[in-house]
């Protein structure tokens, strides 16, 4: 192997340290710049909304680590994948979003938040299918009572950052979670969603491999650095 890895022009040390982790996409402004400055390896990241990245264990994937919602551990349990406890890493919640030039409209109540549903001309928010805010945001609509209204007229995004087609000015609002809102070029966080029907989602880092690597990177995102990113990042510290 070493010889091979020689031969393809590969440097030893850091083929034997890369690390390899799975992540839903919600975290990828928290743990991108925690990946890029881990000094114990080269750090391969790769997201995807919860169900596809289950999903992609089901079928195999071969990975080091995976960055998941707690209340995911026991889908993950039940693929007989975790080797140790998760760790909690970061907490987020679920944010509306317009274009940055755009009026911010009123959200500051429940029956606020559903005259501004009803009245925007079109809805972005993630497939309940593949997305966790997904699935809140279709039990909100259900709990109004205007899930077929709003759904007549609302685009469910299937991945990446689902508000984009907002700072487009293609769409007039988002619900996202709010991590995955304050990365995206041309749109506003209005604010938090009332909170009465908010959600708040814990991440965790959960371990598929010995390695004491995968323990130093979780140590890492979980240290003084990861406390210092969470508020620019749209969270804060698990509870």
């Amino acid at each position: 192997m070493r010889l091979l890895l020689l031969f393809l022009g590969l440097p030893v040390a850091v083929a034997a340290q890369d690390l390899h982790v799975l992540s839903g996409g919600a975290a990828k402004s928290l743990v991108d710049p925690l990946a890029d400055s881990f000094t114990g390896a080269r750090v391969n990241m790769k997201y995807q909304p919860m169900g596809k990245l289950f999903e992609s264990l089901s079928h195999g994937a071969k990975v080091d680590l995976v960055i998941i919602t707690s209340e995911t551990l026991p889908k993950l349990r039940e693929l007989d994948q975790a080797r140790s406890k998760a760790t909690p890493i970061a907490r987020g919640g679920i944010g509306v979003a317009v274009y940055e030039k755009a009026r911010s409209p009123d959200i500051s109540s429940v029956e606020a938040f559903k005259k501004t549903l009803l009245a925007a001309k079109s809805i972005v928010y993630i497939d309940p299918k593949v997305g966790t805010s997904g699935k809140h945001v279709a039990d909100v609509l259900s709990k109004l009572g205007i899930a077929e209204e709003i759904n007549r007229k609302a685009t469910l995004g299937q991945g990446g950052y689902i508000v984009e087609p907002v700072g487009r000015g293609e769409i007039e609002l988002g619900i996202h979670q709010i991590s995955e809102i304050l990365p995206v070029k041309g749109v506003k966080l209005v604010g938090e969603l009332p909170p009465e029907l908010q959600k708040y989602t814990v991440y965790v880092a959960a371990p598929l491999s010995d390695s004491r690597r995968v323990q130093e990177f979780i140590d890492h995102l979980s240290g003084p650095e990861a406390k210092k990113r969470l508020a620019q990042a749209g969270y804060t510290a698990p509870e």
